[in-house]
């Protein structure tokens, strides 16, 4: 859930607990038991509307109405004056006769009353009957009043106080909750900016624990991600500047060493030291040997360039597959002659089409060749096989020799990776990567397995299906 999408669910559900909040704590409080003033003169007018009505102004008449209205309000006391004063009727049985002195002391402080006090609080209503003005006077103690007078007065602090208590929970509790909020984002803003700080390429990382779905859990994600990907890149460049700086050791010596060699002919040859023609041809071919070699060298030196440049691009036309590894198959053959080596060429008669780039094709099958003979030579054997199944065509290199260990298996396709690294002078460890990027191009995949001084097999499988998309 989006965190704008929270901050207006929890501003509004905040919105509905304060006003049912308010609403609730005030109908308890308005809702106590006692009468304000608006009660009071409610009854009073009723009182006064029954008299009017029943035409009971002396003692006979009024009494049964001011009783009844007493035992309905047993804390009201009633008292219907005469205009002289005295007394026609009190609810509490006294006969008093009032002058203005003692009417005025009923009134007296009536105000600080309403908010408490000992005095009882007295209202005063009148009546005409031909001119002749009668007063009803109803009294209560200051305890019968409600607590919390809404309509027009509050009568203590306290009372104030508690009244306002609703009101400011209302408005404290979206604040609140808001608060907790945006301190809960922020936390976790701020526990990701720290982690985000200390990342590098030499520390270790730190992996955020985030649960939450929203924008800020969904970067936590993406920067735990991102900081396993740095990890692991920091761990293969480190690798790849110690192959590098291998590289650099085993070109300087695999060099330096033909170069001494054709420095040592070609100063002979210069000098004429030599003894017959014989020996001038084998100084030459020597030269031509060690010159062959250093331009392998530094062909494999273009091919990392090439390699780190992305400059593989393929040209696929039909070829006969069966054809050019007939023709791959011979060179060796002639090459091999002489050299107490079995090699056996399984290509089918059949013609076997193929879409493919016909260089590359044959510059990976040269270079799993070439690895065969300089790595499996001790078994002395070496075979190349072609066979299809379906639409899928596979190619195979075969020896006998001592092998690829297990544990070296999984890395003998990765650039400047030898599988013995105190043999010098036996190129630079990028042959394999080369076959591997080539078929990945062709859309196909090699495989190796090998068994030491049984069998070693590399096998490529090309979907020539694909190829004819």
């Amino acid at each position: 859930m989006r965190n704008q999408t929270k901050l207006w669910l929890l501003m509004l559900i905040s919105a509905i607990i304060s006003i049912l909040l308010f609403i609730s704590l005030s109908l308890v409080m308005v809702g106590s038991k006692g009468y304000n003033l608006n009660a009071l003169n409610t009854l009073s007018q009723e009182v006064l509307d029954t008299v009017a009505k029943q035409q009971a102004y002396d003692a006979a008449d009024i009494t049964p109405i001011l009783e009844d209205a007493h035992s309905k309000h047993p804390d009201i006391r009633y008292e219907w004056i005469a205009a002289d004063g005295s007394t026609i009727y009190d609810t509490l049985g006294e006969k008093n006769y009032y002058d203005f002195g003692q009417l005025a002391n009923r009134m007296l402080s009536m105000p600080q009353n309403l908010w408490g006090g000992d005095e009882p609080i007295t209202l005063t209503f009148s009546i005409n009957q031909d001119e002749q003005p009668y007063y009803l006077l109803i009294s209560l103690s200051s305890d019968a009043m409600k607590q919390g007078q809404v309509y027009f007065f509050i009568r203590s602090f306290k009372i104030l106080l508690t009244f306002m208590l609703p009101l400011i929970v209302a408005f404290l509790i979206p604040y609140l909750l808001s608060l907790w909020f945006f301190s809960s984002m922020n936390k976790r803003i701020n526990k990701l900016n720290h982690a985000m700080g200390q990342l590098n390429f030499q520390s270790e990382i730190t992996v955020l624990e985030d649960t939450n779905k929203d924008e800020i859990g969904q970067l936590t994600t993406h920067y735990n991600e991102m900081a396993l990907r740095l990890h692991n890149q920091a761990n293969q460049i480190k690798q790849f500047d110690k192959r590098r700086t291998l590289l650099l050791s085993n070109l300087s010596h695999d060099l330096r060493t033909p170069l001494t060699m054709i420095l040592g002919y070609a100063e002979t040859i210069r000098a004429g030291l030599y003894k017959d023609e014989q020996e001038l041809q084998t100084s030459a071919k020597i030269l031509l040997q060690r010159s062959r070699y250093m331009d392998k060298l530094l062909d494999q030196l273009l091919d990392i360039t090439q390699q780190d440049e992305g400059n593989f691009e393929l040209h696929v036309e039909v070829h006969s597959i069966s054809e050019l590894m007939r023709k791959i198959a011979a060179e060796y053959l002639m090459f091999l002659e002489g050299q107490n080596f079995t090699f056996v060429a399984n290509i089918p008669d059949e013609d076997i089409q193929a879409w493919i780039d016909a260089p590359l094709i044959e510059r990976a099958l040269r270079n799993l060749l070439d690895n065969a003979i300089r790595y499996g030579s001790e078994g002395n054997y070496l075979e190349i096989v072609l066979t299809k199944k379906d639409d899928t065509l596979f190619m195979m290199v075969i020896d006998k020799g001592r092998g690829i260990p297990l544990q070296d298996q999984e890395q003998v396709f990765e650039r400047f990776y030898r599988v013995d690294t105190s043999r010098k002078g036996e190129g630079l460890g990028i042959g394999l990567s080369i076959v591997k990027e080539i078929i990945a191009f062709h859309g196909g995949s090699i495989t190796l397995t090998s068994v030491p001084f049984e069998k070693t097999v590399f096998e490529i499988q090309l979907p020539n299906r694909q190829l004819e998309q």
